[in-house]
């Protein structure tokens, strides 16, 4: 099979974890018979310098004519003015509302090697597995109006928090089917005794969870939920919730795995077809970590999260489910012998560059598949 990847490098370390990614998956497709054509683009603050915008309207169009996006990071210090009238984070936004991508799908697994890499208890950890929904498109990232302006009395500011019935619906929905394939649960996480926003999404949620009698679903309150997920992460399977809240738990819950250069990310449109099992869903995916500038160049990023949204790429926009486990596989394979980066280094051990961890993911794939 053939696919057009889009590929988006971005800022800061994002060039050498997404250069590892492709080399995975110009394997994948070597061992597999696929072929992967890959067309770069600019978007962050590197097209701010080249462009004067964040993204340039030929980085949307590459990106609307491709089976997928991968993409590395954006921002640093160079464009962190917050008075600028364009920063890159733009550009991160503007491809979600562009691309139509309205479900982010982050999983945290906590390897068993990697128990000790976090300052969370070992016996608190074993067994999580989660994967939390973010809604992408709506809330207080998107809601108009949106300003700030001066008065005799101070400085004002206002951001709205706006959501429909179907936004909810749409993202509860993801959560029921991904709930299905994995423990049956589904936890829907708002701020109902608070927030009107947040009352109508419990009243949607629960709505269409009713449609999923075979899942197991709970309302909780977000602050709740971010206790929890200290306390007790282990008990959640799958956490749906709008986009503030999840940017927010995402990273909370990344502290759980050791490391942010862990973890991967999907965000996804809506299905463009195929049979039941088969579905491919377009969508661009990324490493959760930022862009990391005071790192770059210096070949020692972990490039395991950008590795690992590879293979969520090959999963939900490629429907190659095989190809997928295969990489995260392999992932697990070299962790567990001890090949670390710098942010999950084992006691006693040497880390590795970004290259070489990629070398050895590539290693990994070919000894299981034989080379």
């Amino acid at each position: 099979m053939k696919f057009k990847i889009a590929v988006l490098p971005g800022d800061g370390i994002g060039p050498e974890v997404i250069a590892q990614a492709v080399r995975v998956l110009e394997t994948i497709g070597e061992k597999y018979g696929h072929t992967f054509e890959f067309a770069e683009a600019m978007v962050g603050g590197q097209a701010i310098d080249a462009t004067g915008t964040a993204l340039p309207p030929e980085t949307l169009a590459l990106c609307k004519k491709s089976d997928a996006v991968l993409l590395g990071a954006v921002g640093g210090p160079k464009w962190d003015d917050p008075k600028a009238a364009v920063r890159p984070e733009q550009g991160l936004l503007g491809l979600r509302k562009g691309l139509g991508l309205f479900a982010n799908l982050r999983p945290v697994r906590v390897l068993p090697m990697l128990l000790d890499s976090t300052t969370i208890k070992p016996e608190v950890l074993k067994g999580v597995d989660i994967i939390v929904i973010r809604e992408l498109t709506g809330g207080l990232y998107f809601g108009k109006p949106s300003k700030r302006w001066t008065t005799a009395r101070g400085r004002r500011a206002v951001d709205t928090l706006v959501y429909s019935e179907q936004e909810v619906a749409r993202i509860v929905r993801v959560g029921c089917e991904l709930a299905r394939q994995r423990r049956k649960k589904l936890t829907s996480v708002d701020k109902a005794n608070v927030l009107s926003s947040s009352r109508l999404w419990r009243e949607v949620a629960q709505e269409v969870a009713s449609e999923y009698p075979d899942v197991a679903f709970e309302n909780m309150l977000v602050d709740t939920c971010a206790m929890q997920l200290i306390r007790r992460p282990a008990s959640f399977d799958v956490i749906v919730t709008e986009n503030m809240f999840g940017d927010i738990l995402t990273d909370e819950a990344s502290v759980l795995a050791g490391s942010m250069g862990m973890l991967p990310s999907a965000s996804l449109g809506p299905t463009t077809g195929g049979q039941s099992g088969t579905e491919r869903r377009f969508g661009m995916y990324e490493p959760i970590h930022g862009s990391a500038p005071g790192m770059a160049g210096q070949n020692k990023a972990n490039p395991l999260a950008t590795i690992l949204s590879a293979a969520m790429l090959l999963r939900y926009s490629c429907a190659l489910p095989a190809e997928a486990a295969a990489i995260e596989r392999a992932v697990e394979a070299v962790v567990a012998q001890g090949v670390r980066t710098y942010d999950i280094p084992e006691p006693g051990k040497p880390v590795v560059s970004t290259a070489a961890m990629g070398d050895a993911v590539i290693a990994a794939i070919k000894d299981s598949l034989g080379s």
